[in-house]
C-alpha cells in the first residue's frame, strides 16, 4: 500500500504530515510527501524517514519578506499552486492508493486523485475554514462583505465566491486539460462533505463549529527524541525554569520589537528567557546572561522544562505546549491564531493577549496570569487529557479507505 501526502504552508502545516508519515510507515505503508522545498521542511521529513518531493515555491520566499503578503500576492500565488499540484502530484500520485491533502486551500489535489481513481481526503488542523451556521468565516483576499452583514449563510456564500475568485479559473483550466468536467464551487469541492480534523478534541472541539460531517482523528504528532543542545541544557540547569518566547515562521507578522518587549516583561517578573530566533530572526536585546537564544530545537523536551510559553498561537505550538503542561501566553496575529488564544484562556491553561502590539506592561500582566499556581495546575491537568495517538488513528482510517477502494 502506498500513500501520497501533500501540503503547502508553514511548518505547522508540514510537521503533522511528518507525524502521519511515521504512523503510516509503522503500519507497513509506503509514503510520499509533496511539500514546499524549504530546507527546514526537508530536514523535518528526513527525521520521519520520508524524502521531500518539492511542491511550488518555498514558503519562506512568500511570507518572510519585509512586509506581510498582499492580496495581489495571493492572486498570483493561487494559480501557481494549482498548476504545481496538477504537475507535481500528477506524477507523484502514480502508483499510490490514496491521496491526503492539507495546508493552504489545496485546489488540484482532489482532481489528481479523481483522475487516477484513488480516494482523496482533505485534512485540516482547525475548523476556521469549514462552513458553519454558527461561526462566520475568516478573512480571505477578494471582495469584502457588506458592512454590518451578520447572516452566516450569506457570509459563507461570499467566502465561497472569494475562493472561486482565487482558484476556479486555474482549476477548471487544468481539469479540462485532463478530461475532467468543470467545478462550480471550488471550496466545497476541495473540502468534501467529510473532512478530517487533525486536532485534539480537548483543545479544538468540533461540535457546533461546522455544518460538515467532520472526522476528528486527534492531532498528528511527530515523535521527537532529540536531546537538547548542551548549552541550552546547561542554561536550564543553572536556575529556575525560564519563559520560552518564540513566533515560529511568522516572520512578517511577528509583533514589532517583540524580543525587547518579551525579555523586559520576563525580567520584570524575575524570569529568565529562552528566545527562539524563528523566521523573524529574533535576537537578544543585550548581552545579559539571563537570556539564551535557540534555533531549531526539540520543543517537546524543552516545553517540559519552562515556566511558560509565549507564542503566536499556531496549532502545533499550542498543542505541544499543552501536552507538556506548560502555561501559555498566546499573542495571535492572523488566521486561526485568535482561536487558539481563546481556547488557552477558556481552558484556564494560559492567557490570551489580543492586542497586536504588546507592551512590557501588557505582556507582563498576561505572563503573571500564566505563571500563577492555579494556571500551572490547570495546565498539568489538561495535559493528561490530550491523546497522543491521532496520527495512528488517521493512518488506520486512510489505509482502510485505500484498501476498500482497491478491493
Amino acid at each position: 500500500m502506498r500513500v501520497l501526502l501533500t501540503s503547502w504552508g508553514s511548518r505547522g502545516d508540514v510537521e503533522p504530515l511528518a507525524g502521519l508519515a511515521v504512523a503510516l510507515r509503522e503500519m507497513g505503508a509506503g509514503v510520499r510527501v509533496c511539500a514546499p522545498p524549504d530546507e527546514e521542511f526537508a530536514e523535518l521529513l528526513a527525521r520521519a524517514g520520508v524524502p521531500l518531493v518539492p511542491l511550488g515555491p518555498t514558503v519562506r520566499s512568500v511570507v518572510a519578506g519585509p512586509r506581510p503578503p498582499t492580496a495581489e500576492d495571493a492572486f498570483r500565488l493561487a494559480p501557481e499552486l494549482v498548476a504545481a499540484r496538477f504537475t507535481t502530484l500528477g506524477t507523484a500520485a502514480r502508483g499510490c492508493d490514496a491521496l491526503l491533502a492539507t495546508g493552504l486551500m489545496p485546489a488540484g489535489a482532489r482532481d489528481v486523485a479523481e483522475k487516477l481513481g484513488i480516494p482523496y481526503v482533505l485534512a485540516c488542523f482547525h475548523t476556521l475554514g469549514l462552513p458553519s451556521q454558527n461561526v462566520p468565516p475568516g478573512s480571505r483576499p477578494g471582495r469584502r462583505s457588506a458592512p454590518g452583514e451578520t447572516d452566516n449563510r450569506v457570509l459563507w456564500e461570499q467566502d465561497a465566491q472569494r475562493v472561486n475568485g482565487l482558484y476556479r479559473e486555474a482549476l477548471n483550466s487544468h481539469r479540462t486539460a485532463i478530461g475532467l468536467p468543470p467545478v462550480d464551487n471550488v471550496r466545497d469541492h476541495v473540502l468534501t462533505g467529510r473532512p478530517w480534523l487533525a486536532a485534539d478534541a480537548t483543545l479544538c472541539p468540533s461540535r457546533g463549529m461546522t455544518d460538515l460531517d467532520v472526522v476528528q482523528t486527534g492531532a498528528w504528532i511527530l515523535p521527537d527524541d532529540r536531546p537538547l543542545p548542551a548549552g541550552l541544557a546547561a542554561f536550564l540547569d543553572a536556575g529556575a525554569p525560564p519563559v520560552y518566547v518564540g513566533f515560529g515562521s511568522m516572520a512578517a507578522h511577528a509583533p514589532e520589537g517583540i524580543a525587547r518587549v518579551a525579555v523586559e516583561a520576563c525580567r520584570a517578573l524575575g524570569r529568565r528567557v529562552v528566545l527562539a530566533r524563528g523566521w523573524a530572526g529574533l535576537s537578544p536585546v543585550d548581552d545579559g546572561d539571563d537570556c539564551f537564544v535557540v534555533g531549531e530545537v526539540n520543543q517537546q523536551a524543552l516545553f517540559r522544562r519552562v515556566a511558560a510559553v509565549v507564542h503566536h498561537g499556531g496549532a502545533g505550538t499550542t498543542t505541544t505546549a499543552a501536552r507538556a503542561g506548560a502555561p501559555q501566553v498566546v499573542v495571535p496575529r492572523i488566521a486561526d491564531q485568535p482561536y487558539w488564544a481563546s481556547r488557552a484562556a477558556e481552558l484556564g491553561i494560559g492567557a490570551a493577549h489580543y492586542d497586536r502590539t504588546p507592551t512590557v506592561g501588557s505582556l507582563s500582566a498576561a505572563l503573571a496570569t500564566a505563571l500563577t499556581d492555579e494556571t500551572r495546575a490547570r495546565a498539568k491537568a489538561v495535559a493528561g487529557t490530550i491523546r497522543p495517538d491521532g496520527a495512528m488513528v488517521a493512518a488506520k482510517l486512510l489505509l482502510d479507505a485505500a484498501g476498500r477502494n482497491a478491493g
